[in-house]
């Protein structure tokens, strides 16, 4: 159980708290402009859409965790490099389709919060996509169990994300639709489906 600043002591109820608060911040953040006035690629990029998405619910929302983590027997960035990991995600080059995708394996790698990381850097993927290159994805056209297994296997071999997402790009990068159906998509790959973006 992960400490909230809700007071929230049962499991199931704080995340669906988080998800409605969450997912309503999501939708804001995109209508009142702050995605587009953050800088694609960076660390900090990701920790202020993290900050935003999760600060009325954790203390550590934009903040570097301070535990190692994993996922299955997959075990994220220990912390001792994450610093270093993360400088070196700043640096690398994005001005490809193959590059941003690179780039946000590596930050999925790092997995630089606590909680929400996939969520975040979701986002922070599309804002990548569309800066750089006039796409973002349509993530309602991603299938849960191929994304999961495809990022599962991506630090060894990145070939079948890079599919999966190619696949599924779309040039209609400032449409609403596309964003909130791809939020509540984000969020059911974590396991959050209670609330949809539209009923917010």
């Amino acid at each position: 159980m992960i400490e909230n600043k809700l007071g929230i002591t049962d499991s199931a109820e704080l995340a669906r708290i988080e998800e409605k608060i969450s997912k309503q911040k999501a939708v804001e953040m995109f209508e009142n402009g702050y995605l587009e006035s953050l800088e694609a690629g960076t660390f900090e990029s990701l920790a202020k859409i993290h900050k935003y998405l999760f600060d009325k619910i954790y203390d550590f929302a934009g903040e570097l965790r301070k535990v190692n983590i994993s996922k299955g027997n997959f075990r994220f960035a220990p912390l001792m490099y994450l610093d270093a990991a993360l400088q070196s995600i700043d640096k690398m080059p994005q001005s490809t389709f193959d590059e941003i995708v690179e780039k946000y394996v590596e930050m999925n790698v790092a997995h630089p919060f606590r909680e929400g990381n996939g969520r975040s850097t979701r986002i922070w993927l599309d804002l990548m996509l569309k800066k750089e290159i006039g796409y973002v994805v349509d993530w309602s056209k991603v299938d849960k169990e191929d994304y999961l297994l495809a990022m599962e296997r991506s630090p060894i071999k990145d070939i079948e994300i890079k599919f999966l997402l190619k696949n599924a790009l779309t040039d209609n990068v400032s449409d609403r639709e596309i964003y909130m159906k791809g939020i509540d998509h984000s969020y059911y790959y974590e396991g959050y489906y209670v609330y949809k973006t539209k009923e917010l």
